[in-house]
């Protein structure tokens, strides 16, 4: 009971405090979490293990850098270029851009999408912004047979990535339904394009905005660095500097800095970090996978909550998966159920390091985000359980 309390206790502080400040609030939610759950002197050291430890702290600084590439492209015209010559309309713009930027795999890279959908998306709710960058940045990830997170949730499962994603087929056809009827249909309007089109104005914003994740995407795979993290900061520090040198006009970085905050973005990253540390080593994941309930629906639930709780898929995959092991092999159909409901849990999560840096870049508060969220999400966890109860 005690941990449950401390749970509970932990996401609603989140919620409460992240109206003021979301890196306070993920850091007081954790301390809490530790406090009910773990010695206080192990809560002391997961927090200086987490702020000291290099890899979180470079992933960190990259997403300091990242605002910085959206504010200057915003400075020096280069998002209006981009907006004005990817002739796709409004609401297609509203849901490639996130989409694009989703299928290049790297940490943040829903404040690249961000910037864009601010632009042309004019005369659309901030909130909803948010929601659409979250929602379709990942749809496409669901499926992804390149996504890190579908290789090693297959492979513990035992299952081909290739057979995993035609299985989320789907889930990925009715979240994209869900996507366009509670999300897309509600962007109003047309977009006035300012200047003819222009093939120059088009790639090379677009070319600054992709360079980071494709750089970022391919030295972690030709070179073995001590912290994949500085591939990414490789990435993003490129995509900054071709921003400021292809500008057409004289930056003012100082004041781009003043107006983004990258700051706030550093902090949100350790705030998750030492989230996701003090609940790993706490006992509340062990608890939510004692539910007593049939070994499917057990693993759609608590995978489900633990999406919600870690922010993460990989993590709770890799407890969900192993409790079914334990109860027989898992199929297809199985893997399915249990790897969505993760995954929503996860698109939904406070802690989620794409729905705080999006909140945080439309200063949009975490409850309307949650509220536009929570029906299309609430929608697929339902059908997921009463498929792992009739189906399976």
């Amino acid at each position: 009971m005690l941990t449950w309390l401390g749970f509970a206790i932990s996401l609603t502080t989140i919620l409460l405090v992240a109206r003021r400040s979301l890196p306070l609030a993920l850091f007081c939610g954790a301390v809490i979490l530790g406090l009910f759950t773990i010695p206080v002197v192990e809560v002391l050291e997961i927090i200086v293990n987490t702020l000291t430890d290099i890899s979180v702290l470079l992933l960190a600084l990259a997403m300091g850098v990242i605002p910085m590439i959206g504010g200057t492209m915003k400075a020096s015209g280069q998002i209006d270029d981009l907006v004005n010559n990817l002739r796709i309309g409004k609401k297609g713009l509203m849901a490639l851009s996130p989409a694009m930027m989703g299928l290049l795999p790297m940490p943040g890279g829903a404040l690249l999408s961000a910037p864009i959908l601010e632009k042309g998306g004019i005369g659309v709710a901030d909130d909803l912004k948010v929601a659409i960058n979250n929602w379709f940045r990942h749809l496409f990830v669901l499926i992804y047979p390149l996504s890190s997170a579908l290789i090693a949730s297959a492979k513990i499962a035992d299952i081909g990535v290739y057979s995993a994603a035609l299985y989320l087929l789907p889930t990925f056809f009715f979240a994209l339904f869900l996507g366009y009827i509670f999300f897309i249909k509600r962007v109003q309007g047309t977009i006035e394009y300012e200047k003819p089109f222009s093939i120059k104005g088009l790639l090379m914003p677009l070319f600054i905005v992709l360079v980071a994740p494709l750089l970022d995407f391919s030295i972690k795979r030709l070179i073995d660095l001590p912290a994949k993290e500085v591939a990414t900061i490789i990435g993003v520090s490129t995509s900054l500097v071709l921003s400021i040198l292809m500008s057409r006009i004289p930056l003012n970085l100082v004041s781009i800095a003043r107006k983004m905050k990258p700051w706030n973005f550093t902090l949100i990253i350790i705030g998750m970090f030492v989230f996701l540390n003090i609940f790993k080593s706490s006992s509340a994941a062990t608890l939510i996978a004692s539910i007593p309930l049939e070994p499917a629906t057990l693993c759609v639930v608590a995978g489900f909550v633990l999406g919600v709780a870690t922010g993460r898929v990989l993590l709770p995959a890799s407890i969900m998966l192993p409790v079914y092991l334990t109860f027989g092999a898992i199929t297809p159909v199985v893997f399915a159920l249990i790897y969505t409901s993760i995954f929503f849990g996860y698109m939904i999560s406070p802690v989620h390091p794409c729905v705080g840096v999006s909140i945080e870049y439309f200063n949009v508060p975490m409850r309307n985000f949650l509220k536009l969220l929570i029906i299309p999400t609430f929608i697929i966890f339902v059908v997921m359980i009463l498929l792992s109860i009739f189906l399976v």
